[in-house]
């Protein structure tokens, strides 16, 4: 029987690539989705990953969605915490609202997840969680306090979580994206785009398969040795 894993936010963009890329390399996947539903049928349809909805920030519900998977599929043994929202602005401008919605998903969402899944990792003695930071999470970024701050948080996070589970068999890693070419960053106007790759040492925005390869070695057996780390995929723009 091949592993479960679960990918949220699986559906789209960096998401997407990560679900494949854990398809490919054998493993059951799941691919958490909180919104689109034509959306996330169209990627069963294209792919045959079964897809779940449910809030990432909200407790509860990551505990009910985590048991519904595995009633369906077996129990969870890889976790990547992926699904992540914006709401930028500059903190005279930013309401508690855009700062408390980033807060309770990006980060919130990490250890929900993780609450779900790490008492069975434990039990059976192996377990692989993977969660996607950012670039803006390490070097900060202009009119982004709450994104930054959760990112930051989610490396944190990781570097203690790992300390919890390195006696069980379960490794905790993280992956610092920096500009990705997904529907998000094709969102920024045209001038400002321009002017963050000429900052990318490489001179091009990266690809989401780039980041899936990254979260495919954490999630191996191969990877067994490595946790508690951040690998940072940005092309070079910051090298911490």
């Amino acid at each position: 029987m091949s592993r479960v894993a679960i990918v949220t936010g699986g559906t789209r963009g960096i998401g997407e690539a990560i679900s494949l890329a854990l398809q490919e390399m054998g493993y059951t996947v799941a691919a958490n989705y909180g919104g689109n539903e034509e959306k996330a049928k169209a990627f069963t349809d294209k792919t045959g990953i079964a897809t779940f909805k449910w809030d990432v920030g909200d407790h509860q519900a990551c505990l009910d969605g985590c048991a519904a998977v595995t009633e369906a599929l077996g129990p969870i043994d890889i976790v990547v915490n992926n699904a992540g929202i914006t709401r930028d602005g500059v903190l005279a401008k930013m309401s508690f609202d855009d700062w408390n919605e980033v807060m309770r998903i990006n980060l919130g969402g990490c250890f929900n997840m993780s609450k779900a899944t790490f008492g069975g990792m434990r039990e059976r003695g192996w377990g692989r969680i993977v969660n996607i930071g950012s670039i803006n999470g390490q070097a900060g970024q202009y009119g982004q306090v709450n994104y930054a701050a959760a990112k930051s948080g989610i490396h944190g996070f990781t570097k203690a979580l790992a300390q919890e589970g390195a006696k069980s068999g379960i490794t905790v890693n993280a992956i610092a994206p920096g500009y990705i070419d997904t529907d998000m960053v094709a969102a920024v106007p045209a001038p400002v785009l321009e002017k963050i790759v000429a900052k990318i040492p490489v001179g091009r925005l990266g690809q989401a398969s780039e980041i899936a390869r990254g979260v495919a070695f954490f999630c191996s057996e191969e990877g067994g040795f490595v946790t508690g780390s951040t690998l940072s995929i940005n092309g070079g723009q910051h090298m911490y």
